[in-house]
């Protein structure tokens, strides 16, 4: 008889970072990021809602991380590099 744990399907698509932002999303402001400034975090605006993905969001604590570190983004500079 094989017994295996048993996971719940929200354990699965959350991330398993123990809380803490990952350094290389934190380096500067992406296009997705400054999506998410503009609409204010609100997740019924944003365009990757329409995609139906498996995850839980993080980019609200994201956009709070890097408007800390950063400030809020400079248009030109980071269009271009994103």
């Amino acid at each position: 008889m094989c017994i295996s744990k048993v996971t719940r399907i929200d354990e699965l698509y959350m991330p398993q970072t123990n809380g803490e932002i990952s350094a290389s999303i934190m380096q500067n402001w992406t296009k997705q990021a400054i999506e998410c400034y503009e609409i204010n975090s609100d997740c019924s605006k944003c365009s990757l809602s329409a995609g139906n993905y498996s995850f839980v969001c993080q980019m609200p604590k994201i956009v709070k991380a890097l408007l800390k570190v950063y400030g809020e983004p400079v248009y030109e500079q980071n269009l271009k590099q994103a």
